[in-house]
């Protein structure tokens, strides 16, 4: 008996909608009788709490089944005793808004990827089980009411618990710790504290600051750009690789990820000379030099590496632990050197260009000073390394807790961060800090000297000399200015340690991060050895080691001021195309495209990208050479590859919207006979069952026409709909694995003849619609069913009715190979089948005495090895009963003979009737392939003997206006005499079984015979186109005579008149015209001119 749960004895619930499990059964109308209310279902409610509580309707003492079924609209989770305790009632319904239906909530589960790692990815109920007829005698299996919620039949709660399992020890960042930290060290460079004083005392402060700002324009476009892509969607592991290659798809990605990794793994080695450089200053100053410098810095460099890998290695935690440390070491740094400038200045200080804030040191540093060879250019080129940096926390998006909000945020405020302290460390020093000391504090001015109006010389220090004479103090031409200035001294070399090895350790980090995304999508094959990861955290440990190894080269040569520009360039590349991805995502305006971060433009992100572009040969123009030939390099390599990826890319959005508004822009504009093509319609059926026929008409459509190989399945409309929808991907797939420039398309019809019809009226799009049908001959005419060839001349009819040429393909053996095809298949599953038996075999004797020759038999019952699969039609048993292999090889070797080269030979032309050219264009386009070249034409027209001669130097005349290169020209004159007996004999024989002889009957008897068999020949039929009969039996005669040994024949196809020419008759005729002959192309056009001769 069912009743509804009081609304006090269910948990109140915040969800807007109900879902109800209700139990129906033979046994439902006697428990509803036993109920004193029958059972009632609670409306959806939007109102208040009280009324937007969960009600399941249950059995008696079953209620416990239902207590963890979730209030939020998510799957029922039931255990295995559901429904154990009713062995009548075992069917339900799951009721959602009150109704009974399948019907599944929004959920995410249903859009996550498979496999995906924030959770199991379910199938919502398709749209064929919610419209087809419920069944309602349906077994519930125990734990299927999830399956039904949840639309597979995978537990839900074994899933979860999975997964949940799988989580723990996993460390993830959030957005301060994970980016913000990461992207401030990096940015901060050993440039801050070393090279920053140069650049101001350069350029002053205003081009100075403009430096600064133009490089950060530069970064925060690129910052921008990155947040919209990563915005758009789940990121996971990978970084630029994966923004990019997601964005552009593969050939972008897969390049600059390969030369991105590389730059970064080259990175931890300059970083590290850099860190080793100024330990070895510190070296010589204290006279504690190893070996030499050269030497001291390879030392050095090679052991801090060491060090940072251990560091890496440990883990994702210890990593950023230390990168923590080294910013905190970096603030104290960058405070002390603040600190530095409102303290005093003493003598010593002051002598080397040191006064503190002074109003004339600043208006007099405000403007350029570059010294020779120097330029507004050349010190930008200097500074905008120091910008970069920006990428460090999208490099480890997989460490990210949520990479959509970590990201943008982390990266922005840390260009700001880093800017704002640039500008501030900038501005400061250029206001204390005078441009050329000479150190000696004996430089003082003394009453009655002559200043030379300079800041220094009204602060009481005269360093004129460093006008005639270099000097080694203030901004120009110390680099330790800041040292100077700061409050103490080590800390800001402990500040440049610190800069220079969280930028390393970054590095070592971010390239086997981005270097194993890469390879886990198998673009570049030989590198799927680094696609491996280790640990809760996937870490990739081979990819730690590659990087070691490469850092530890570049240290070892300790030559970097080569390639130091080019791994700048390698970073400008990628925020180039980070860019130009977010324009171009923009640009093909796919409604997949939807950034939550909005604060973007896409004109922008084109001029970040040109702007990055022209950074790259500002820095250095042979590195930016270099690098564009790298790139162009890997892209041509992974594009001829075509990695058999599908990512949703905007490239493949731009396609699309190119496509249609070429299809678009197409259809105002008039057709013209001179762009005329074919474009065929070809009835293959599966297009891998008659590959022959297609491989003719793609050898005159490829690259030129359109070419769509049509399907049609007869029968019940459901099953056909479901079997036509299963495999449309899957013989798409077939053509573009074949290298078959095709489409395609198939419908479901009641009779063939419809279908067909179908096809010819609504195939094609705008001005891209078929002008050609394609069909093969029906060799079986004789045997088939009337109504199959009713259909057969009905498609020729119907296709002329629609103004569609027609070409009928013959080939000797035929097309079709689906009994080939059936046998392979059988051949497989067999082997297959036989490689399971034998390892069931070995698996049982592994465990022997376990579960002995029962297990075995246990195992073979669930692979399905005990017994034979059924066969799939009568065909194969008459195979397997014949020359099995002699039968395949022919019919293997038919189909394949338009896939050869076919040599030297003719192709000849019966052009009998002017159809509008389309039986000469044909065979002319296939003399332009590879494969037909070397075939000559060979022309037939028919002519009168008499004017044999004339009527050849007008057909030559005709072909040369044509511009159609031909081997010879043959004018039939004797088409129209009657055929020999033996050859006429022959078409009598061929027809007499469908002749009905009314002539020799009774008028009543005749008239009984024509409405009881109306598609036979009838005797006045026969003679009325006695004629015509005569032509196509003396036609045979001639083609035997002329073209027996043709490569193949093209032929003008008769026309049978509506009405007049019945089936059979028709039929008798194409066979008699194409009987015993090479391959034989039987072509009419639409009567509409094909060819011109005007320009």
């Amino acid at each position: 008996m069912s009743v509804s749960i009081p609304s006090n004895s269910v948990p109140s619930s915040a969800s807007r909608f109900q879902v109800h499990v209700i139990n129906e059964g033979h046994g439902s109308a006697a428990a509803v009788s036993d109920s004193a209310d029958p059972p009632h279902y609670e409306e959806t409610s939007f109102g208040d709490e009280a009324q937007n509580r969960l009600r399941i309707s249950f059995r008696p003492g079953n209620q416990e089944c239902y207590d963890n079924f979730l209030q939020t609209g998510e799957t029922a989770k039931t255990d295995t005793t559901f429904h154990a305790y009713d062995s009548h009632t075992n069917t339900y319904y799951l009721q959602t808004f009150g109704h009974n239906t399948m019907d599944a909530v929004p959920k995410i589960e249903y859009y996550r990827n498979t496999g995906s790692v924030s959770g199991p990815k379910v199938n919502r109920p398709s749209l064929l089980e919610i419209h087809e007829q419920l069944a309602k005698n349906v077994t519930v299996a125990p734990g299927s009411a999830d399956r039904v919620a949840n639309g597979d039949g995978m537990p839900g709660d074994e899933q979860a618990e999975n997964k949940e399992e799988d989580m723990t020890g996993v460390v993830k960042f959030g957005w301060v710790k994970g980016v913000l930290v990461r992207c401030m060290l990096n940015i901060w460079g050993v440039m801050l504290f070393i090279r920053l004083s140069w650049i101001v005392g350069e350029a002053g402060i205003g081009l100075g600051v403009l430096i600064i700002l133009l490089s950060t324009m530069v970064t925060s476009i690129t910052g921008l750009s990155t947040s919209a892509i990563a915005t758009n969607g789940f990121v996971r592991g990978g970084g630029a690789y994966y923004l990019i290659s997601r964005s552009l798809g593969p050939e972008f990605g897969g390049s600059i990820g390969l030369i991105f990794a590389f730059a970064n793994a080259v990175a931890v080695a300059m970083y590290v000379v850099g860190f080793a450089e100024t330990v070895v200053d510190l070296l010589k100053e204290s006279d504690s030099m190893m070996v030499d410098p050269t030497n001291d810095i390879r030392i050095i460099g090679s052991i801090t590496v060491v060090i940072l890998l251990g560091i890496s290695v440990a883990g994702m935690e210890w990593e950023a632990k230390a990168q923590v440390i080294l910013l905190v070491i970096l603030l104290i740094a960058i405070a002390n050197f603040f600190i530095g400038t409102v303290i005093p200045s003493n003598n010593e200080k002051k002598s080397r260009g040191f006064f503190n804030y002074q109003a004339s040191i600043f208006a007099e540093n405000f403007g350029p000073s570059f010294t020779k060879g120097e330029g507004f250019f050349s010190v930008f080129a200097i500074f905008f390394p120091a910008a970069t940096g920006i990428l460090a926390g999208a490099n480890i998006s997989g460490d990210l807790e949520d990479p959509q909000d970590a990201i943008p945020r982390g990266t922005m405020l840390a260009i700001f961060i880093t800017t704002v302290a640039y500008i501030g460390v900038a501005i400061c020093v250029a206001a204390c800090v005078v441009r050329d000391a000479t150190g000696s504090m004996n430089d003082t001015i003394v009453s009655g000297m002559n200043c030379n109006g300079s800041a220094a010389c009204g602060l009481g220090y005269d360093f004129s000399r460093c006008q005639h004479e270099p000097c080694q103090y203030g901004l120009m031409n110390n680099f330790q200015v800041m040292s100077m200035v700061s409050g103490f001294g080590p800390l800001i070399t402990a500040g440049i340690f610190s800069a220079t090895l969280s930028s390393a350790l970054a590095s070592l980090v971010s390239a086997p991060k981005v270097f194993q995304a890469l390879c886990k999508d198998n673009i570049f094959k030989g590198l799927q050895f680094f696609a491996k990861g280790y640990g809760k955290n996937n870490e990739p440990l081979r990819g730690y080691f590659l990087t070691f190894v490469i850092a530890m080269a570049f240290i070892l040569i300790a030559e970097l001021n080569v390639i130091a520009p080019i791994i700048s360039n390698f970073f400008l590349a990628s925020y180039a195309l980070i860019n130009f991805s977010c324009f171009h995502a923009s640009y093909a305006k796919s409604p997949g495209w939807r950034p939550a971060y909005g604060i973007y433009n896409m004109w922008v992100s084109l001029f970040g990208a040109i702007l990055c572009c022209a950074v790259m040969f500002v820095i250095n123009w042979w590195a930016a050479v270099i690098t564009y030939v790298i790139e162009l390099f890997l892209y041509i390599y992974v594009t001829y590859k075509k990695p058999d990826v599908n990512w949703g890319s905007s490239t493949q959005a731009l396609s699309y919207v190119s496509a249609l508004d070429n299809a678009l822009e197409l259809t105002t504009v008039e057709d013209h006979v001179k762009n005329f093509r074919p474009q065929c319609i070809v009835l293959t059926g599966g297009p891998m069952t008659r590959p022959a026929l297609l491989d003719i008409t793609h050898a005159f459509t490829k690259n030129s026409g359109l070419c769509i190989c049509c399907e049609v399945f007869v029968g019940p409309r459901k099953l056909c709909v479901k079997e036509m929808n299963s495999s449309m991907a899957k013989k798409q797939a077939w053509l573009i694995k074949n290298k078959i420039k095709a489409f395609y398309a198939a419908v479901a019809a009641d009779c063939f003849r419809d279908g067909v019809r179908s096809l010819l009226q609504a195939s094609g799009l705008g001005r891209m619609k078929p002008n050609t049908l394609v069909i093969g001959y029906k060799k079986n005419w004789r045997k088939a069913p009337l109504s199959e060839l009713e259909n057969y001349v009905g498609i020729i009819h119907d296709a002329f009715d629609f103004e569609i040429g027609v070409v009928i393909v013959r080939i000797s053996q035929g097309f079709d190979i689906s009994p080939v095809l059936q046998v392979q298949d059988e051949l497989e599953r067999l082997e297959q089948e036989r490689l399971a038996l034998e390892a069931a075999i070995k698996d049982n004797e592994c465990e022997e005495g376990k579960g002995g020759i029962r297990g075995l038999f246990k195992k073979a019952g669930k692979l399905n090895i005990t017994k034979p699969a059924p066969k799939k039609d009568g065909n194969i048993s008459s195979i397997q009963s014949m020359h099995v292999g002699e039968f395949n090889q022919k019919l293997v070797e038919a189909s394949a003979q338009f896939k050869k080269k076919q040599g030297k030979g003719t192709i000849d032309v019966w052009w009998l009737f002017d159809d509008g050219g389309l039986t000469l264009l044909i065979p002319y386009i296939l003399t332009l392939r590879k494969k037909w070249k070397d075939c000559k034409l060979r022309i037939y027209v028919g002519g009168k003997i008499n004017r044999i001669e004339e009527e050849k130097i007008s057909m030559a005349s005709l072909l040369s206006k044509f511009r159609i290169k031909f081997a010879d020209i043959h004018i039939i004159g004797d088409i129209n005499i009657k055929p020999n007996k033996e050859s006429w004999k022959v078409f009598e024989e061929m027809i007499e079984p469908y002749r009905l002889h009314e002539s020799h009957k009774d008028l009543t008897t005749a008239e009984k015979l024509k409405r009881e068999s109306p598609w036979k020949i009838t005797d006045a039929e026969l003679e009325a186109v006695k004629e015509k009969s005569y032509r196509q039996v003396r036609l045979n005669e001639l083609l035997q005579e002329h073209s027996r040994a043709a490569n193949l024949i093209v032929l003008s196809l008769p026309v049978a008149r509506k009405g007049s020419i019945s089936d059979l008759l028709y039929m008798a005729w194409l066979e008699l015209l194409t009987k015993n002959l090479p391959p034989v192309l039987l072509v009419r056009g639409n009567h509409k001119n094909v060819l011109t001769f005007y320009s």
